[in-house]
């Protein structure tokens, strides 16, 4: 299985000039033989959405997919919600995948198990890809409910296959789950290795459960993943890659860590 390895940038950078700058560096040190490797895993990167046509076109000619952060769950393509970036506009700007259910949207926007299924609904719709981010809070981690949760928030998925049927065929190639304990998540605290192989494992056999075609999804780990870390991760075969913040904003660290995972799928 090809290992991904995703940066989420966030609100970040602030300008377009400091945007550029990002993908000349990432573009750049991917060219030069000693980051070669590194193309070996699938590289995307996530940008703020104001970003999303001008960094598509900065990697047009590249291995790097670009993501949207989000999508409207109102509406597909088009429609009277202001602020909102539909799918369908998603993608004309140019993004192949786009990050739902992260742990901040959850959060500061309140995002139910039913605006996802929602969001979800409508990427698929346009044929966008979706990262799929699950995970537990640190209260509900030091209970022992990480599974409990993780099963709450992976049914989004059993529901959308229920209503849609026909999402099944190739949902394995359009659909990566991103475990990201939010307890880790830029806290500097992270899992041990077992800890995330065991949750992976339980969270491949669900899918495998929903349907028998979705027995060997692409999981990722997300949570303070850094060059330091990167490598006792992706030593694991439970763990197919990594959803990556702040280091994803230098290029030599996201590379890097995509040079972990690439050594262990080649």
């Amino acid at each position: 299985m090809q290992a991904w390895v995703i940066g989420n940038w966030k609100q970040n950078p602030a300008t377009r000039h400091d945007v550029n700058a990002l993908l000349d560096d990432l573009l750049f040190a991917i060219n030069e033989k000693e980051h070669a490797d590194a193309t070996s895993c699938q590289l995307m990167v996530a940008p703020s959405c104001i970003h999303i046509a001008a960094v598509n076109d900065r990697l047009r000619n590249s291995s790097v997919f670009c993501a949207a952060q989000d999508i409207s769950a109102h509406s597909a393509s088009t429609g009277a919600y202001t602020g909102d970036c539909s799918a369908q506009q998603i993608v004309d700007a140019g993004a192949a995948w786009t990050i739902l259910g992260h742990s901040e949207r959850r959060q500061y926007h309140q995002e139910s198990h039913g605006c996802l299924l929602q969001k979800m609904t409508h990427a698929l719709t346009q044929n966008l890809g979706v990262v799929f981010c699950i995970g537990e809070t640190q209260v509900q981690y030091d209970a022992k409910e990480t599974l409990a949760v993780i099963d709450a928030q992976l049914s989004v998925i059993k529901v959308l296959l229920a209503q849609n049927p026909e999402f099944i065929a190739g949902l394995s190639e359009r659909l990566i789950i991103a475990y990201e304990p939010v307890w880790a998540i830029g806290t500097g605290k992270v899992p041990t290795v077992a800890e995330v192989s065991t949750t992976h494992r339980h969270i491949k056999q669900t899918l495998a459960g929903f349907n028998e075609t979705l027995d060997n999804m692409t999981v990722l780990y997300g949570g303070s993943v850094n060059v330091d870390n990167a490598d006792i991760f992706a030593a694991d075969a439970m763990i197919d890659g990594a959803l990556v913040g702040g280091a994803s904003l230098k290029a030599e660290s996201f590379l890097a860590i995509a040079m972990a995972f690439s050594r262990t799928t080649a």
